[in-house]
Formats: C-alpha cells, structure tokens, sequence
C-alpha cells in the first residue's frame, strides 16, 4: 500500500470519528437539554421552527438563568405564602374572578421573592423554563383563564381551573421543587 493511499484512509477514518464524536455530542446535548425542559424543549421547537434555534434559544434560557440570584425561603415566610394561598383559596366561593387575580398576584410576589423577574409575561416564562418546565403549562393555562376573566369571557368552572393550575405552580415554587 502506498503512502497516499494509507494517508488518504487515515484522513477519512480521521473525518469519520470527528463526525461521530460531533453527533454524540449533540445527542447528549439535545438529551439534557429534553432532560432539563421537558414540555418546553417541544414547545420551543414548535416556536423556534426547528431544533437547533430551539436549542439555541433553551441555552440562551439556561445562561439568563444562571445570572438570576434565586434562593430558598425561610421555612417562616413558606407559611406566611402557604397562609395567604388558604385565603385565597376561601375566597373563590364568593368571588371567583377575584380570587384568579389574587392567584396572579401571589405568584407574582412569590416569583419576585425567589428571584425570578416578573416583568413580563413572556419573560416571566421563559425564566420559570429552565427549573419548572413541566409547570409552565399550568403557568399558561391558569394565565390564559386570568387574562380572559378580566374580560368577562371566563366561566366558573375555568376560574377553578385556574386556582387548580396556580397553585401547581405556587406549591413547586413554595417547596423549592423543581419539576424535571
């Protein structure tokens, strides 16, 4: 066998293990990346047309995350939050669309608590993302309900509903869980 033909073989065997070592790479990145978002890595490639601006969007996720200064709550706040949520809760009987919004505003204050910025919506979301994937449609759902009461489009029955979706929220981001 020749020189060039044994560096010609080397070179494609050289090119062969490079793209192997490059797919791997993305297979476990794209598996942490399912492992960590959840419904969200779906949803973001749904939005982002595509996996890899998905991706690329769930890591621009991740490093705004990092930045966040999140913290536990000490076990006397848990309570006073947990107190509140019972009120809140003692008030749908009497005036659901009330109580959806103070749902909204608990979270929020909850939310802002821990760390997490609450002024948007969309941002809100995109930060929750990264710790409670699987809650964020309960997020959207119970949001969706709000934003609709406040029009008078929702009915009681998805008043309760969304109670239902905050408070899956509210008792992961109260207990410090994270839903992945």
């Amino acid at each position: 066998m020749s020189t060039s033909t044994l560096i010609v073989i080397i070179a494609v065997a050289a090119v062969v293990v490079i793209a192997i070592a490059a797919a791997l790479a993305m297979m476990a990145r794209r598996r942490r990346l399912r492992g960590r978002f959840g419904p969200e890595y779906e949803r973001a490639v749904r939005e982002e047309g595509g996996t890899l601006a998905a991706e690329r969007e769930l890591r621009a996720r991740e490093e705004r995350h990092d930045q966040l200064e999140l913290k536990e709550l000490p076990a006397e706040r848990r309570i006073q939050y947990a107190q509140e949520w019972s009120g809140v809760q003692e008030h749908f009987v009497d005036r659901p669309e009330g109580s959806v919004e103070e749902a909204d505003e608990l979270v929020s204050n909850l939310m802002r608590e821990r760390g997490y910025p609450t002024e948007g919506y969309q941002g809100t979301v995109r930060d929750l993302s990264v710790e409670h994937g699987a809650t964020l449609d309960h997020y959207r759902a119970a949001h969706d309900v709000r934003v609709r009461s406040a029009d008078g489009q929702a009915t009681t029955e998805e008043l309760r509903g969304a109670m239902v979706h905050y408070r899956a929220l509210f008792e992961e981001l109260l207990t410090d869980q994270k839903s992945r």
